[in-house]
């Protein structure tokens, strides 16, 4: 039985398109940067995160909050401090946070479609039927 999503509570309004397709193409970015920071911080957690990860990190999560911009959730993550220079424990904070908020956002708004008989989002120009 596939899963299902919980219906958009109207706290976050629906996605375009093309915020889902930005999703679904920077989302596995961002695990795969949280994977590499969080093998770094085994290693060295008080390292010092140089500054041009700390600008690819902001890139990609400047990208993705203009998917989530307008979601509850936005308000609780944070883009990397180029000026202070975070350790790799901090950034694997900040990309924890940023994954949490973006499984929120697609729980809500990605789910069973019963009538077309296939999962996909719920978008604004292809609402839930």
């Amino acid at each position: 039985m596939p899963r299902r999503s919980k219906p958009n509570d109207g706290t976050s309004p629906s996605p375009t398109n093309e915020q889902a397709a930005t999703y679904d193409r920077l989302v596995p970015m961002l695990e795969a940067a949280h994977r590499e920071m969080t093998e770094l911080s085994k290693k060295k957690q008080d390292g010092i995160v140089n500054t041009l990860k700390i600008k690819m990190l902001n890139r990609l999560l400047s990208e993705l909050s203009k998917v989530i911009e307008n979601d509850p959730s936005y308000a609780f993550v944070d883009m990397l401090d180029e000026e202070t220079l975070p350790q790799n424990s901090d950034a694997v904070l900040v990309l924890s946070q940023w994954q949490a908020a973006l499984k929120q956002y697609r729980d809500r708004h990605y789910g069973y479609d019963s009538y077309e008989h296939e999962s996909r989002w719920f978008t604004v120009e292809n609402p839930r039927g």
